[in-house]
């Protein structure tokens, strides 16, 4: 997982979003958030920051195996095993403190740095506590050209224990005749999960 600068920031209004290059650009944008989240002593159960999270690590030896939803529209490798929730909008994986979550909208033009920094990150941001923003820029992988948004949230509080984890997160956009598939990867902050992550965007293709 792409490790970023771990940020304790509040939701809050964007200062000085700065769009960097086009949509071919493998350069990154970056955003400065307002007011401080609340502290850990200040929000019930919670517990944040990756020195105390629980182990978020994938195993080495974790195998995948292949989906495709309904209609075919893509394909995918993701870990064998993990819980599977399909809704008529996506499909999500989970296992422990980690996610995968693939959604499917429709779009008239493929996703461009700029357009991710004027619209996608806004609209992340607002659906995201203690958002924190790394990079927004453009990838290649075997699928084509995807835009890569990075970035630092809490997840939803464990409904048993109340429990908050920050996660590291990934979010790619891929498109192909107007239809665009976020591949959303989360996991606790600072596990390492490069190589799996890897494996399940460079798996992704279109049918």
């Amino acid at each position: 997982m792409i490790r970023m600068h771990r940020g304790v920031l509040a939701l809050a209004a964007i200062v000085g979003l700065t769009a960097c290059g086009s949509g071919g650009s493998s350069k990154a944008s970056s955003a400065t958030y307002g007011s401080a989240c609340p502290s850990a002593s200040t929000v019930a159960g919670s517990n944040r920051g990756p020195e105390t999270n629980p182990p978020g690590d994938i195993p080495d030896n974790q195998a995948f195996v292949a989906y495709s939803p309904p209609d075919n529209l893509y394909t995918v490798k993701v870990p064998e095993g993990w819980a599977r929730r399909e809704t008529a909008g996506g499909v999500t994986f989970t296992d422990k403190l980690n996610r995968i979550e693939v959604r499917v909208v429709d779009a008239a033009a493929a996703p461009t740095v700029d357009s991710a920094t004027a619209a996608d990150v806004p609209a992340v941001a607002a659906g995201a506590a203690c958002f924190s923003l790394g990079q927004v820029r453009a990838v290649s992988r075997p699928a084509g050209t995807a835009v890569l948004l990075t970035y630092q949230a809490d997840a939803a509080a464990d409904p048993v224990t109340g429990k908050v984890v920050h996660d590291d997160v990934e979010r790619y956009a891929f498109w192909k005749d107007g239809k665009e598939v976020v591949l959303t990867l989360s996991g606790p902050a600072g596990s390492d999960n490069v190589d799996p992550w890897r494996i399940v965007t460079d798996s992704f293709g279109w049918r």
